[in-house]
């Protein structure tokens, strides 16, 4: 569905997007997605621009889905899910192979779009893409492999259980990973027998519905992967809509807590996978130079837009002034500009207004004490194509403490904070000194220390000399407001299933009446 421009005179409703080969590059519209196709909406009433964070230009006007146009993705939804869930699990897995396939072929096309619509590097969308895929591939060798328990009674009697699929289930995505979060939501759901219908973030909009077009094109049922655009309202009407089972949802912790008490209106399950400040301790007898590729990993993934990064980032002090220097340097040397080429590590980031947002928090840092290493300011590229988009140097602030707006708030940008400890028991309070739970850091030689002080962290997902990795077979979310429930692995099977006992009577029946 991607053409470079010039063919696109030849074609209707295509709006013009950069392409890292030919300059320019098109996204095909409308951006809803239902019963197999894309549709546009009739006596549209509201529109919204989307933008591309890396010139600031308007893409397209995004149509937002209302209660009519929510209510026929989800009877699609309904409808698909009748004869997908009657299928075997090997029946949807090569289904779902198919789908893995084509999304490997169109690899760079995802990436280069995800790119134009996100900000973030060509690097990161293809691994983005790449998670994607083994993500659909792991859940399909997963749905052959559904089953219950056998459990002998007295008398030959005997009980077994079933996994059976909950219905319509409900995505709502987050814009820092658009495609990659469409996938990890889509993929479980679907290996488990579940249809769904998918809301992605109306500031990321585009690369949702090639997912869709990706399912419907390898095979599976009409209408079994929806997408409904939308901000607030659209997600009110699905998490409000009687057929929905579940609602999965990634994004901030007011919004998770929103969608929990409207779902609690109808009983929905709920996966929730929000917010994080996560703690990175690192150790006097870490490798200095693995210790500081970790905190640049656990901070600048994404122009700092990842809800598990590690933005505080405690280093005992006796290792403190050597991690500066060396943290320092190297974030002097990313490269920032056109997301596009090859050799830029920081994109844009996503929007205008987040943009301000993050530089707001680096000013307020300034204004309570903390020391501005390096960065923190608005970069201009020299390109001119580039001068309207959303850049900033990436930035290190020191002599941090605990009581700073930006060590306990959410910054989602591209800022680390740092701060020291003396003691293993001193770091290990203070890190866990948080409303918040989603993930956590050590580095250290001592391999005894690692184990004891991850035992000790409040955090759903904790890495040992490494940060931010996270492959589809592990699950992934967070403790306390960090959410419920988790994304990957084989737990998730429990997430989007729901299990029924049956009781087998051989004998007789011995009644009381």
């Amino acid at each position: 569905h991607f053409f470079f421009a010039s063919r696109a005179k030849e074609l209707h409703g295509l709006n013009s997007l950069r392409c890292a080969s030919s300059g320019t590059v098109d996204v095909k519209v409308p951006l809803n997605f239902w019963c197999g196709d894309r549709v546009k909406i009739k006596d549209v009433s509201t529109t919204e621009p989307v933008y591309e964070p890396a010139t600031g230009r308007v893409l397209c006007e995004l149509e937002l889905c209302g209660s009519l146009e929510v209510n026929q993705a989800v009877q699609a939804a309904q409808s698909a899910y009748q004869a997908w869930s009657r299928m075997s699990g090997m029946e949807r897995a090569h289904i779902m192979i198919e789908a893995a396939r084509i999304i490997e072929n169109r690899r760079e096309d995802i990436a280069e779009i995800e790119v134009v619509n996100n900000g973030k590097s060509i690097t990161e969308a293809r691994m983005d893409v790449d998670s994607a895929r083994l993500c659909i591939e792991y859940y399909a060798g997963v749905a052959s492999t559904l089953a219950g328990q056998h459990i002998q009674l007295p008398g030959g009697s005997f009980a077994y259980t079933r996994r059976e699929p909950l219905g319509v289930c409900v995505g709502i995505g987050a814009w820092n990973y658009p495609f990659q979060i469409a996938a990890w939501k889509s993929a479980p759901a679907l290996a488990c027998g579940n249809s769904m219908v998918f809301k992605p973030s109306p500031v990321t909009p585009v690369t949702a519905v090639m997912l869709a077009e990706i399912y419907a094109k390898a095979g599976t049922p009409e209408g079994l992967f929806n997408i409904v655009q939308g901000g607030q309202e659209t997600g009110s009407l699905l998490c409000h809509h009687p057929d929905v089972a579940k609602v999965s949802f990634t994004g901030s912790v007011p919004t998770g807590k929103k969608i929990m008490e409207m779902c609690s209106k109808g009983v929905k399950q709920v996966t929730l996978e929000l917010g994080g400040k996560s703690p990175l301790l690192i150790f006097e007898d870490s490798d200095l130079g693995n210790a500081v590729k970790g905190a640049l990993m656990a901070n600048f993934l994404s122009q700092g837009q990842v809800c598990s990064n590690g933005t505080r980032v405690f280093v005992q002090r006796q290792m403190l002034p050597e991690f500066l220097e060396e943290v320092v340097r190297r974030t002097k040397d990313i490269e920032i500009g056109d997301p596009l080429l090859e050799s830029t590590r920081m994109g844009a980031l996503v929007s205008r207004p987040h943009l301000d947002r993050v530089l707001g928090y680096v000013e307020q840092a300034r204004k309570e004490g903390a020391k501005v290493l390096c960065g923190g300011e608005p970069f201009v590229p020299l390109d001119p194509k580039l001068r309207g988009g959303y850049y900033m140097t990436p930035c290190v602030l020191g002599d941090c403490t605990d009581d700073m707006t930006c060590v306990k708030e959410e910054i989602f940008g591209p800022v680390m904070s740092v701060l020291s400890f003396e003691t293993e028991e001193e770091a290990l309070l203070r890190a866990n000194n948080s409303a918040l739970g989603l993930a956590a850091g050590v580095f250290t030689s001592d391999v005894k220390r690692a184990h004891r002080v991850v035992e000790h962290l409040k955090a759903g997902s904790c890495f040992i000399n490494n940060y931010n990795i996270t492959p589809v077979e592990v699950p992934f979310g967070g403790f306390k407001m960090s959410g419920i429930g988790r994304e990957n692995g084989q737990v998730t099977v429990e997430h989007y299933t729901q299990m029924k006992t049956v009781f087998v009577e051989m004998g007789d029946v011995d009644s009381l009446f």
